[in-house]
């Protein structure tokens, strides 16, 4: 916990929902007196070019502030990012997480694991954490799209989903592909991964080669799939700084280096 004393600039991450306080477009920074922070609560999280940042929720401040969606924070650099969703993923922690699953006692935050602590029987429980996979599937010179219902303004990106019990990473993109667009994959390899606090999620990310079938969206999951080459892509994709538009880039560059080789 910050000092009362602490007078030293930092970046806060005050928290509502998946919401953060902003100033002109990012995270403000400053001291905790400067913004007429209650420092006394605030958490460290993290530290961001030599400078400490703080999570508070703002249920716990006095003052309101103009709230930015951590979706629209996409364009921070990726280490300051990764903090302010780290302080979401803490928010809807102690927002959901109130009362021990094991008792039903009260859950209070525990201040040197970051997670809450039963009051009677003094189980710790962690953020809960949901594993997704999200994948390109690539065949040749076309790459697989999807569009979903919820993204209204027509935007496409690739096949993603949760992990199920007792599946494996790899079990559950092939599952996944298959269920949404009736696709068979196969040379699934590992990208890289993304924490996405909406609320509590971790994107696992591959790349995978077509294996046979014909495209047959599931509909009551997508509104449409189909192949695309790097000449054709839709114009709406998922925005510069998720780990779906690192995957549609990738897969489109190896198909156009692989035409000029």
């Amino acid at each position: 916990m910050l000092k009362k004393s602490d007078t030293r600039n930092a970046y806060w991450c005050v928290v509502s929902g998946s919401e953060l306080w902003t100033v002109e477009g990012t995270l403000p920074f400053g001291s905790g007196q400067q913004f007429g922070l209650p420092v006394q609560e605030a958490i460290l999280i993290g530290e961001y070019q030599s400078h400490p940042v703080y999570w508070l929720n703002e249920e716990d401040i006095e003052s309101s502030f103009e709230m930015t969606s951590l979706r629209e924070l996409l364009h921070l650099n990726e280490p300051l990012f990764l903090l302010a969703s780290k302080a979401v993923q803490y928010g809807h922690m102690t927002r959901t997480q109130r009362f021990c699953s094991q008792c039903g006692g009260r859950n209070y935050f525990h201040h040197r694991e970051y997670a809450m602590q039963c009051q009677e029987c003094k189980t710790i429980h962690y953020p809960r954490i949901f594993p997704c996979i999200i994948v390109a599937v690539r065949k040749d010179g076309e790459i697989l799209l999807a569009q979903h219902p919820r993204h209204k303004n027509g935007l496409y990106t690739v096949i993603a989903g949760f992990v199920e019990v007792g599946e494996t990473l790899e079990q559950c993109v092939g599952r996944e592909v298959y269920e949404e667009t009736g696709i068979r994959v196969k040379n699934i390899r590992y990208f890289g991964s993304q924490p996405w606090a909406f609320p509590s999620s971790m994107m696992v990310a591959f790349l995978a080669d077509y294996d046979s079938g014909n495209v047959k969206p599931d509909y009551s999951e997508l509104s449409d799939a189909d192949w695309f080459t790097p000449d054709n892509i839709p114009d709406l994709l998922a925005p510069p700084g998720t780990i779906a538009r690192a995957l549609i880039e990738t897969t489109i560059d190896d198909i156009r280096q692989a035409r000029s080789d």
